[in-house]
This record gives C-alpha cells, structure tokens and sequence, in this order.
C-alpha cells in the first residue's frame, strides 16, 4: 500500500481545476448520469426524514436528489470549487462542508442514517480508515451506499501486474472538455468487501449494473460495451 498522500492531492487538485466544466457536464455525461447515478440511487432506501452525509459531493448532483426525496443533508467535499458550486446548486436546502476523507470527519458520532459516497473513494488509499469514519458517524441501523470503478475493469484498463495489491495508478481523461491525467488507486476485489467489513459494517448489497436506455441513446458503443462488463462497482453496507 502506498504510504503518502501524493496520489491523493493530486486527484483533489485536478478536481478542483476542472470543477467548472465537470459541472456543466455531469447531469448529462452519460457514465455519470445514466449509469452510476441511476444504480446509486436505486440502492437507497426511504431517506425521507433521515439525516444524510452526502460524501465526496462535487457539485451537489446527488444532494440535491436526497433533499428532493425530503432528506436532511449535509454535502462535503475536499475541492474548494466543488464546494462553491454545490452551495449555489444547493442554495439554502443543504449545508456545505470541506470533508477529507482520509482524516477524521467533523461530525459527532452517530450523526447520519445515510452516508452516500458516489464515485470517490477511488481516490483514497486507506479504506480501512474510511469505513472506520463511516461507521463512526453512522447511526446504528443507518447504512452507507459506496460506487468505485469496478476492480477488473481497473485491472484490465491499467494493465497492472500487482492486481493483489494496492496501487497507484493515473490515467487519461477526456470527458470533460481537455484531455488530462487523473490520479487514483486500484485495488483487488477483496480490500472492495474486507475494508468495510473489518470496519463492522454488514455488506447488504452488492451491485454490478447495467446502462439505461438513455444511455444507449447517449453513447451507443459505450452503451453495447457496458451491457458486456460492468466499469463500475455499488455497495450498500449497514451499521449493524
């Protein structure tokens, strides 16, 4: 496992660079709104009346769907951009944080029925601290629902030799305007299901999904690629 933070910064300051031009993609990019989205979504439960941590929130896209479905939110993020523009999607129905994942949250324990980590825990390296706070912050009952690239997809797009491990990885990025490189973590199917679990939490599903219709309508060739092998991974975890 790498031992520094370096992957880590690096992901959290292109983030913040390319903030603007993820925003005006990300509720029509079809990975991120007919595919991810969608499969997230549909593993929550009633969050009606239920406190919620809206982890790693970008520009607010999954906020708002909670504060839509009448939950009490909380969104944060590590970008300083990401958190600007989700407080103006946002405006007054949800409160805004800076939120490291890698360090210890800034909530009491106990404070959440949902935490909800779309999309960014690739860009951590210690996922048994991650779950640690997770649990921490979670009422018991309350689960945690998490999306990541799934492993074999990474395996094969990295063509890693050291799938067994936790590794650094970076790769080119082209959907949000200008090509650039984005750094992350792979790790083996495992550390997905063991991290969480040594963490006490309970896996309550596991999802490999499917793209929608719109989708196909979206991007027909990634759509026929996606019905063949998943690029992302889902887990609802409960705090038993």
């Amino acid at each position: 496992m790498a031992d520094d933070r370096k992957t880590e910064r690096a992901a959290a300051a292109t983030y913040d660079r390319i903030a603007d031009a993820y925003a005006e993609r990300i509720d029509t990019k079809p990975h991120n709104a007919f595919y991810d989205r969608p499969a997230v979504i549909s593993l929550w439960h009633d969050v009606k009346g239920r406190d919620a941590l809206d982890a790693g929130c970008g520009p607010g896209v999954y906020a708002e769907e909670l504060v839509k479905r009448g939950a009490r939110v909380i969104a944060g993020d590590i970008s300083p951009r990401m958190r600007e523009l989700a407080a103006s999607r946002l405006g007054n129905t949800a409160r805004v944080v800076e939120l490291d994942l890698s360090a210890r949250l800034p909530f009491e324990d106990a404070a959440f029925d949902v935490v909800n980590a779309p999309l960014c825990l690739d860009y951590i390296c210690d996922w048994d601290h991650a779950f640690a706070e997770f649990y921490r912050v979670l009422k018991r009952g309350g689960y945690v629902v998490v999306s990541c690239t799934h492993p074999s997809f990474d395996a094969d797009y990295f063509h890693t030799e050291r799938y067994f491990e936790i590794e650094a990885v970076e790769g080119p990025w082209s959907g949000f305007g200008e090509r650039f490189i984005m750094n992350s973590y792979r790790r083996p199917l495992a550390e997905f299901i063991n991290a969480p679990l040594r963490a006490g939490l309970v896996l309550d599903k596991l999802l490999e999904p499917l793209p929608t219709e719109e989708f196909r309508n979206a991007d027909p060739r990634h759509y026929a690629e996606l019905t063949h092998r998943p690029a992302f991974l889902m887990m609802r975890l409960r705090k038993p």
